[in-house]
């Protein structure tokens, strides 16, 4: 057995974990954020992202402190991100649901178009049974962590009614992140071909 599959071995496979009930809760979060932002309820909504961010925080110490990595956790996890993410992204971009600040549509089209590349990298090396792991990568993290402060930084200047020009270096530097993430997932999922 490889070092990949052994690793994957351990993780239990039971669901019923802290992390995992942590995990869903975020993903019930989602429509209740999305309902606050399409009521224009922004303060309501802000607090809503802060409460599934804190919940993201904690499902992964809980997993590493109390040793409750399981094979669902590992799905749920990036699923309930997604949504959280992709949600927010899509709302904020209309200034119907965003005001006075709203990000940019640009934005938007990268961390999706991002993402559908890299989930359908994954999705054809898993079905070649090239690559069954997809563990994140730094750079991956820190898009990650960009897209999450945009939005709170946006929330959190609707939430005060206050329109700020900060926020474009803050979109400027999340494409980047996003943009290098992802050129680094395709020189993984290459580097995986070229081994087989």
């Amino acid at each position: 057995m490889n070092r990949t599959a052994d690793n994957t071995s351990r993780l239990k496979s039971t669901f019923g974990t802290i992390p995992n009930y942590l995990t869903l809760l975020r993903i019930a979060l989602v429509p209740v954020f999305v309902f606050l932002l399409l009521k224009n309820r922004q303060a309501e909504a802000f607090f809503v992202f802060l409460a599934a961010g804190l919940t993201d925080v904690l499902d992964g110490l809980a997993a590493r402190l109390w040793h409750q990595q399981s094979v669902a956790g590992l799905w749920l996890d990036p699923i309930a991100d997604k949504l959280l993410i992709f949600s927010s992204f899509f709302l904020l971009s209309f200034s119907d649901f965003a005001y006075p600040n709203t990000i940019p549509w640009r934005v938007f089209r990268v961390v999706l178009g991002r993402d559908l590349l890299i989930t359908i990298g994954a999705v054809v090396l898993y079905f070649l049974k090239i690559k069954q792991n997809f563990p994140p990568t730094m750079l991956g993290k820190t898009s990650t962590v960009c897209q999450v402060v945009t939005v709170l930084a946006v929330l959190f200047f609707n939430f005060l009614q206050k329109q700020t020009n900060l926020l474009s270096w803050l979109y400027d530097l999340t494409i980047l992140a996003t943009v290098l993430s992802g050129l680094q997932y395709i020189q993984v999922g290459i580097s995986a071909l070229r081994r087989k």
